[in-house]
């Protein structure tokens, strides 16, 4: 059982030993360490909008916040069970002095964590987080005498707010969407995309077909949305004659489509497709992690842009899309940022962009993704030992494959002419990532398999 402080926010396992797993003393711990960084670099009375997804220990946890907040003389506005993307545009839209989401985002239910967002509902930098995790550490707090504090104000039309700006966004083909009379099948994870989803759907007029949509937290399978954990999904399609289907994790923030012949799209396309449309109508430069496809550069070069590669990371994501001036962005997980809703992954946003490019080209979802250069990618792990040293290995690896194109931004990235690999350490789990990608699944399956052969003569 695991209690994890990265960039990531504080993830943990619930139950068990404070300080080891998560437990209410951590949630309170942290949350008012969240509230004392707040207080001393923000002026004037303090607003923080809370939500979460519908984890079984979510109720539980969101109260503490809640409560934590109060206590620390801050005005809190509750959104209930809700997407991480929406607690993120209220944040912005309330004029608040942050936010904390309450998920685990693809973890299995047993995991929960404090996601925090600074004032402009964005993930807070390294910086803040390394000045929150200290104040965790001394614990050396500050709490507000009782005249002095906070509120607690219940929203429940958030929701609906964030689909509405959603569809009134620039470039959606929203009556061209309505014309097309298509046929969706949801798959919402158990959990608040359930909700958020078809209702997005349904105001668009399209017929919706829900599977797993009924918000209790019980994870119907594994929350990650990967191929091997949506046969129920691409069964659903086929049976349905559906038009495509839907996935979501369980914070929304992920999105990822299945064609009418129930094959995966691949979360790798959500971006691609989505930066297509964008292209098209907004030239710009993009940006996606270094784990993500080079389909996202050929694209982006199909239209003459140029695309640019961040650490892993929503927050490196971000940073870089700002400095480029990016038009899209995002990570090949099925995580779309668009700068004119906010910049945060949106998987509302990314179902009308993909539906608009749908109405546009006028053909099959198979189709679409035929339009697009193919790579197969290969995603691996290898478990880390207590102590271990993984930057030295991450050097080895470097310096043995030094006559290649390296970036050291995050890990160490290989790029060969025809494929690339990308070793890292994992912002949330004990673990190194091994990604590579390649013209052909037997390829990428090799090259993954060559280097985790070689990572483990080093251990």
């Amino acid at each position: 059982m695991t209690l994890i402080k990265s960039i990531s926010g504080i993830r943990g396992t619930i139950g068990g030993i404070p300080s080891i797993n998560l437990t209410p003393l951590d949630v309170v711990r942290f949350t008012t360490a969240y509230a004392q960084w707040l207080s001393e670099h923000t002026k004037g009375e303090l607003t923080v909008v809370t939500g979460r997804d519908a984890r079984i220990s979510g109720p539980m946890l969101h109260a503490l916040v809640n409560q934590t907040l109060v206590g620390m003389g801050i005005h809190v506005i509750d959104l209930g069970l809700s997407t991480t993307p929406t607690v993120a545009v209220a944040v912005a839209w309330e004029k608040a002095s942050g936010g904390i989401i309450l998920t685990a985002s693809h973890n299995p239910k047993q995991w929960n964590a404090l996601k925090l967002l600074n004032h402009q509902g964005e993930f807070i930098d390294a910086a803040a987080g390394a000045k929150v995790l200290a104040y965790a550490e001394k614990e050396a707090f500050d709490y507000a005498e009782v005249n002095d504090l906070g509120t607690l104000q219940k929203r429940t039309d958030y929701i609906q707010k964030h689909i509405a700006e959603t569809i009134a966004m620039d470039y959606v083909h929203l009556d061209g969407i309505k014309r097309g009379k298509y046929k969706v099948v949801v798959d919402g994870v158990n959990s608040s995309g359930g909700i958020a989803i078809p209702q997005l759907l349904e105001a668009l007029g399209i017929e919706v077909i829900k599977i797993h949509c009924e918000p209790n937290g019980h994870f119907p399978h594994n929350p990650e949305p990967l191929k091997e954990h949506l046969g129920d999904l691409c069964t659903a399609v086929v049976t349905h004659k559906a038009d495509f289907g839907i996935a979501v994790d369980p914070d929304v923030d992920r999105l990822v489509f299945v064609d009418e012949k129930g094959e995966l799209f691949g979360e790798e396309y959500t971006l691609v497709a989505c930066a297509d449309y964008i292209l098209s109508k907004n030239p710009g430069a993009t940006v996606s992690n270094l784990s993500s496809t080079r389909a996202l550069a050929d694209v982006s070069l199909r239209h003459d842009q140029k695309y640019h590669a961040s650490a892993v990371g929503e927050v490196n994501v971000v940073t870089e899309m700002k400095a480029v001036h990016a038009v899209i962005g995002g990570e090949g997980n099925g995580g779309i940022i668009y700068p004119p809703l906010h910049y945060g992954r949106d998987a509302l946003v990314g179902v009308v962009l993909f539906l608009s490019l749908l109405v546009e080209r006028k053909g099959t979802v198979s189709e679409l993704r035929a339009s697009y250069p193919s790579y197969f990618m290969s995603k691996n792990k290898i478990t880390l030992d207590e102590g271990m040293n993984v930057d030295v290995l991450l050097e080895q690896m470097r310096d043995r494959y030094s006559n290649e194109r390296i970036s050291t931004v995050d890990g160490v990235k290989i790029d060969f002419e025809a494929s690339w690999v990308h070793l890292r350490k994992s912002n949330t789990e004990p673990i190194i990532r091994i990604y590579t990608e390649a013209k052909s699944e037997l390829k990428a399956e090799a090259l993954a398999n060559r280097f985790v052969t070689e990572i483990k003569s080093l251990l």
